[in-house]
């Protein structure tokens, strides 16, 4: 039988790569758990920057537009607080600069639980190959978590060492729990219709996309509308 999240977190980090990948791969579970008492906060690791296919665009505005619109977004969720690591597009990497900057943030925000991308996660079908950004993120998360920010030998200047307890793994192919996001969805739709730099002016298209992708995850947690994560609790 599928296993529900029914307890929310009571503090939520979620860290992901570019401005709008939290509200699509968890807008409508960031939305329940803040709405549900959660303190959730979000960090954003990359500026943007690189989010458009027109020659023209220039980055630094890019980068601008695309905080606003995550700001604005994060406004619809109920987000704590969002944090900026500043990196450009494309630079990420799973080594001590981003791992610091992740394990500093844990250790002075000190959540219960992180949220990220699941980095095994790499072709979805025959269409689709994971941005590099997201794995990269992925395994900067998982490494600054287990065992990094709990353990004060790791960047010993980073802060007072804290235990996260549980990881939620989002975008992932192996989705073990699921949170039932029915009364959300329509606040993943809005806060994801935020990046009009990203999809251009939404419409009643972008409502049914979201609640297609969450029908597919209830099917699996037997409830209208679901997300679904890889969950790993932390001995």
């Amino acid at each position: 039988m599928a296993e529900l999240v029914t307890r929310p977190p009571e503090t939520l980090l979620a860290i992901y790569a570019h401005p709008d990948d939290p509200e699509v791969a968890a807008g409508g579970s960031l939305a329940a758990w803040a709405a549900a008492g959660s303190e959730v906060h979000v960090c954003i690791c990359a500026e943007g920057d690189k989010g458009s296919l027109d020659p023209a665009t220039e980055p630094t505005e890019l980068a601008a537009r695309r905080k606003d619109e995550t700001d604005r977004a994060g406004r619809i969720l109920g987000i704590a607080g969002h944090h900026w690591l500043g990196f450009a597009d494309g630079s990420l990497e799973d080594g001590p600069e981003l791992q610091g900057r992740l394990v500093e943030l844990i250790r002075r925000l000190r959540p219960v639980a992180v949220m990220a991308p699941d980095p095994t996660a790499v072709f979805f079908g025959q269409t689709y190959v994971n941005h590099r950004d997201h794995r990269a993120v992925g395994w900067a998360a998982l490494d600054a978590v287990a065992p990094a920010a709990a353990n004060p030998h790791y960047f010993p200047k980073g802060g007072p060492a804290h235990k996260v307890e549980t990881l939620y793994l989002s975008g992932t192919l192996e989705p073990d729990v699921w949170v039932d996001v029915s009364e959300s969805i329509d606040a993943k739709a809005a806060a994801i219709g935020c990046h009009v730099s990203q999809l251009g002016e939404a419409g009643e298209w972008l409502r049914t996309a979201v609640r297609q992708r969450a029908e597919e995850a209830g099917r699996e947690a037997s409830v209208p509308l679901a997300e679904g994560f890889r969950r790993i609790v932390l001995p």
